[in-house]
């Protein structure tokens, strides 16, 4: 009887791990993760304004908080002395009548000189200049040289005064010219300053003078005031 020869059983080789493979993964995740670190880190330094970006932010809004103040001191500037001049502009309106057909009330140094005071007083008012934005400077330059040109004209009727009646008549034109050129002024600065009120959250604010027809002045919108 004839041995079978038993065939060892086959052991599987176990797989074969190439060396540092296993360094190589743990570099992988390494990487990942510090990687993931770098990516916050950037995100956070771009969301994160620093502090050049927060000095121009702060200045701009402390910019825009003066300008609004400066705007409602115009405004009430404005207001007041637009009251003021509208007195002043009515008498010299009878002294020189736009419609040359119509009579000129006569009037006599002394009443001639206490309007001048009155527009030298505004004008004194309008005279500060506090830095502000350009919009709001635009305005009030437009209402100080308002003023210097209705003084102008008062100085010229004043001049008038002292001449004999058949040489008046040239330099009554020119006072009548200046004083609309004065209104006309006055009420383009009255028209920045009503939208700048708008855009300042004040609602329409009207500071115009009253003119007289053919002034060519601006006149103001029939909005109400503080009307967004």
């Amino acid at each position: 009887m004839s041995t079978k020869a038993r065939r060892k059983p086959v052991v599987s080789s176990p797989p074969v791990v190439a060396r540092g493979a296993g360094r190589v993964s743990r570099l992988v995740v390494t990487v990942a993760v510090v990687a993931g670190l770098g990516g916050a880190a950037a995100g956070y330094l771009v969301a994160v304004p620093d502090a050049s970006e927060v000095a121009i932010a702060d200045l701009r809004k402390a910019d825009a908080d003066r300008d609004v103040k400066q705007i409602g001191e115009l405004t009430t500037l404005a207001k007041s002395t637009a009251k003021e001049l509208d007195k002043v502009l009515a008498a010299l309106a009878l002294a020189v009548p736009r419609d040359t057909t119509t009579a000129a009330q006569p009037t006599v140094p002394e009443i001639v000189r206490g309007w001048q005071d009155v527009v030298r007083k505004v004008a004194e008012k309008h005279a500060e200049s506090p830095s502000g934005m350009t919009a709001t400077n635009v305005a009030r330059g437009g209402f100080r040289s308002a003023v210097n040109a209705l003084g102008a004209a008062l100085d010229t009727y004043a001049l008038v005064q002292t001449l004999p009646e058949d040489q008046r008549k040239p330099l009554l034109d020119l006072v009548s010219r200046q004083r609309s050129t004065a209104v006309m002024m006055w009420s383009v600065a009255a028209t920045q300053l009503d939208q700048l009120n708008v855009d300042a959250g004040n609602g329409h604010q009207h500071a115009y003078l009253t003119g007289i027809p053919g002034d060519g002045a601006i006149t103001p919108d029939q909005i109400p005031e503080g009307t967004q």
